[in-house]
């Protein structure tokens, strides 16, 4: 419909409706999933603890510490590691509030050799990006990121193009229990 001001009623869309984002950040929602999958005993995948060395402590009561400086002792490689039906799997999480691309900077060089490595010996690797602004969240292969860091790394596109990602990615639907069931992607895929 047009109004008399030249604007256009929006329609409501599935995607005006989504439940994906209600407040929850990307990584609370996989760490709920993989409670839930570690609770029905389907896999056993965890968040990676950041190695940080803590240098100063202040303790204005005993039971009060306060952590004022601490460093990372090493570059971390990616966020989440597992087992799944006898396979390594291993992946990457990230958000990002822009809308028309993810943004390479939100990568490291020590994740993707580390990456690198975990497919050359076989194991399911993958990053799940959620684009909060669409409430979409989506599984993108190592195999497909890959050569859009390299791209980058010859003074290429610094970015990957949502629509790229909507058509090599798999789109992960919200579930209830399962807010980002990136299995049941792993089971099209390498199953």
């Amino acid at each position: 419909m047009n109004y008399p001001n030249g604007k256009r009623a929006v329609k409501s869309s599935p995607m005006n409706h989504s439940f994906s984002n209600r407040g929850m950040t990307l990584e609370e929602d996989i760490n709920s999933t993989n409670q839930y999958y570690l609770d029905m005993d389907l896999a056993v995948i965890h968040k990676k603890p950041t190695p940080v060395q803590i240098v100063k402590v202040n303790y204005p009561k005993r039971s009060a510490a306060v952590i004022t400086e601490a460093y990372f002792k090493q570059a971390s490689t990616t966020d989440y590691n597992g087992i799944y039906r006898n396979r390594y799997v291993d992946f990457e999480a990230k958000e990002t509030k822009n809308k028309t691309s993810f943004p390479l900077a939100n990568i490291h060089d020590h994740q993707i050799n580390h990456m690198e490595s975990v497919v050359k010996h076989g194991g399911i690797c993958f990053m799940i990006i959620r684009f909060s602004f669409y409430s979409e969240t989506y599984l993108l292969e190592a195999k497909e990121l890959l050569p859009y860091w390299y791209e980058k790394e010859a003074d290429g596109r610094k970015s990957i193009p949502y629509i790229d990602i909507k058509l090599k990615g798999h789109e992960i639907p919200f579930k209830y229990q399962t807010r980002v069931d990136y299995l049941t992607i792993i089971d099209q895929l390498y199953f």
